[in-house]
């Protein structure tokens, strides 16, 4: 069937974009309007740290620049994205994203001079912004019983100032990580050096490197790229999948004294950083952002490894469906179930996800068929159109969600996926001021996964044909062997390597082969064959050239398991508080945040949680075999 182009589409499956801007004329109006603010930038510089009358003001400002370039940029690249070879909107966007650089570097001066206050005085700011007691007193311990409000000593600060609280006390957290002025511009100019080993491998494994042929199973050679290479990993054909496999990581073993060398200096970069900055190691530095203790880190491993029986058994069973007895790491990849057993249309689709997500409320279903009945949702593949599906937005206006829906069971969880991004982003903007309502990374995907989540057990619980079945299960347990045992696996390995660094050890291609070959062998078990081959596997991940951020992926998973978990079971306030948590957008800590929602990291509980549903999954598909 012929790709029909963008003017051939109906327009309720069209975004609308003029919610953002009516028109491209009022983008180019709002482009004029922001530069002519920034000659207001000089008078912020000068009043900025005057008082914190001042400071609100100046704020304010700020935010309200920031707002209309974040307009500027999402507008014109999701223009872009509609068809990418649309010069207008190609330069729409390389207007928009000079302005944001040009902007960002205008404004370079805040963080610095708010930090050059004396002690005592942005606490004072933050303290005042609000109620507060005119003599600090504590009012659990004042003798007037806490009743603030009707205290003669409780006076009113700069409200102004309350939705920046956060951020200024995330300003203070970070003090005693900022050196001195000639410090910082030192380090400040070995900010390209630093990027020297990320783009090395980037471009080595990108654009240098070549990945051999193999014959597919009709005997067609077939040359391999990293897409190519996943296809042919799933052929049916063992043969196919054994040849693929060696011949991509002879490509590897013949550079890996290159790569060896590029990522150790990845490693040192992070170890330079870290000790430069008077942090105690690499993975403390990383984990600062987000206000995580290193333990939680060490947990997330400790946890994983006291679950591994189940993944064994999640092996034993992949050995059995498959037919295999020696499994190898070749066989991991291949689907235990060969298709989905249907077609769905958008609509179907969208009944589907409704029906799935009914446990969050009815509120929630409202904001869903809105989302499909007003412009939200950019559906199905145009020439030119951004492939793969994101969601995305601005403040003050509804989120929108890219897709190119193919009619499968696959396509059905990307709406529920995209759609909890959505509805995450709506509650933030609705409850938050803008300065607060972006969350972080480290909880960007709870929401998401959550609605994947209950929507696999809607289908569970609804889907009666055994193939299927079998599907969605397949789908259900590679999300825990993928996200979760893997990605631990990975931090695990950068861990080692950055410990390494750290006590004077030289990181060499032996030494990381022998690290990574064990932590393999460790993670999969002794029902797989180990071979020399997947000990070369770490030096293919690009990951690893953004130090310790893998750990997110199995976190964010295990969240949402117990999130989801807690509503299915009926949990009393468990649908409210996940709400909460949704709407709370980046006002506390992602730990803080989390709680809100019933769940304690830290503790370890939602990591042991997912691993138990892992294996209630798989004595589910077993029953299928």
């Amino acid at each position: 069937m012929e790709e029909k182009t963008r003017d051939q589409i109906d327009s309720r499956y069209k975004w609308v974009l003029e919610d953002i801007y009516p028109s491209d004329e009022a983008w180019e109006a709002d482009y004029k309007k922001l530069e002519g603010l920034f000659s207001e930038i000089p008078h912020i510089r000068k009043t900025l740290t005057k008082d914190e009358k001042s400071l609100a003001a100046a704020l304010e400002s700020i935010e309200a620049m920031e707002h209309i370039a974040g307009n500027l940029f999402v507008y014109a690249r999701m223009r872009r994205d509609e068809n990418n070879a649309n010069t207008t909107y190609q330069a729409m966007t390389a207007r928009a994203m000079d302005l944001n650089v040009r902007l960002g570097s205008a404004l370079s001066f805040v963080s610095p001079a708010l930090l050059a206050l004396k002690d005592g005085v942005l606490e004072g700011y933050i303290r005042d912004a609000g109620q507060h007691c005119k003599k600090d007193r504590d009012p659990k311990t004042c003798k007037k019983g806490g009743k603030c409000n009707k205290c003669d000593n409780n006076v009113k600060g700069n409200k102004k100032l309350a939705p920046y609280d956060f951020m200024l006390r995330e300003l203070i957290r970070g003090k005693k990580h900022v050196l001195s002025p000639k410090e910082e511009k030192l380090l400040s100019m070995t900010a390209e050096m630093a990027g020297a080993p990320k783009d090395i491998f980037s471009m080595l494994d990108n654009a240098d490197m070549k990945y051999g042929t193999v014959k597919d199973a009709d005997g067609k050679e077939v040359e391999l790229s990293h897409g190519k290479y996943i296809v042919m990993m799933q052929s049916p054909d063992r043969e196919v999948r054994k040849n693929t496999y060696e011949t991509y990581y002879q490509s590897y073993k013949d550079m890996i004294n290159t790569i060896a060398a590029t990522y150790s200096s990845s490693v040192k970069k992070d170890v330079f950083y870290a000790r430069a900055r008077n942090y105690g190691s690499a993975i403390e530095k990383s984990l600062f952002s987000d206000n995580v203790p290193v333990s939680l880190y060490d947990n997330l491993i400790e946890t994983i490894h006291k679950n591994l029986p189940t993944m064994y058994r999640y092996v034993d069973v992949r050995k059995r469906a498959l037919g295999i007895d020696d499994l190898a790491m070749y066989d991991i990849y291949t689907p235990l179930v060969k298709e989905d057993h249907g077609e769905y249309s958008y609509e179907q689709s969208m009944d589907i996800v409704k029906e799935g997500l009914a446990v969050l409320g009815e509120e929630y279903g409202n904001l869903l068929q809105q989302a499909q009945d007003t412009g939200w949702i950019d559906v199905y593949e145009t020439p030119g159109k951004t492939s793969g599906a994101y969601s995305w937005g601005v403040y003050g206006v509804h989120p929108y969600v890219l897709l190119n829906h193919r009619g499968d069971l696959d396509s059905v969880f990307t709406i529920a996926h995209e759609l909890g991004h959505a509805m995450h982003t709506y509650h933030s903007n609705k409850h938050q001021p803008e300065a607060k309502a972006g969350y972080e990374i480290f909880v960007a995907e709870v929401a998401s996964t959550v609605n994947e989540i209950l929507l696999t057990h809607h289908l569970l619980g609804t889907v009666k044909e055994p193939g299927a079945r079998r599907y969605v299960l397949n789908h259900y347990l590679d999300q825990f062997r993928t996200t979760v045992v893997r990605q631990t696996m990975f931090a695990e390995f950068e861990k080692m390597t950055h410990a390494a660094v750290e006590e004077g050890e030289a990181l060499t291609h032996e030494s990381m082969c022998t690290m990574y070959g064990d932590l393999n062998a460790l993670y999969y078990g002794p029902q797989v064959v180990r071979d020399d081959t997947i000990s070369f596997e770490w030096a293919r991940i690009p990951h690893f050239y953004n130090a310790f951020y893998v750990y997110k992926y199995a976190t964010g998973f295990s969240c949402a398991v117990k999130i989801a978990s807690d509503i299915l079971s009926g949990k009393k306030n468990a649908v409210r508080d996940y709400i909460r948590f949704l709407s709370s957008g980046g006002s506390d800590y992602p730990l803080e945040l989390l709680k809100i929602a019933h769940v304690d990291l830290a503790s370890g509980e939602p990591v042991d949680v997912c691993m138990q549903e892992f294996g209630k999954a798989l004595d589910e598909f077993e029953q299928t075999l």
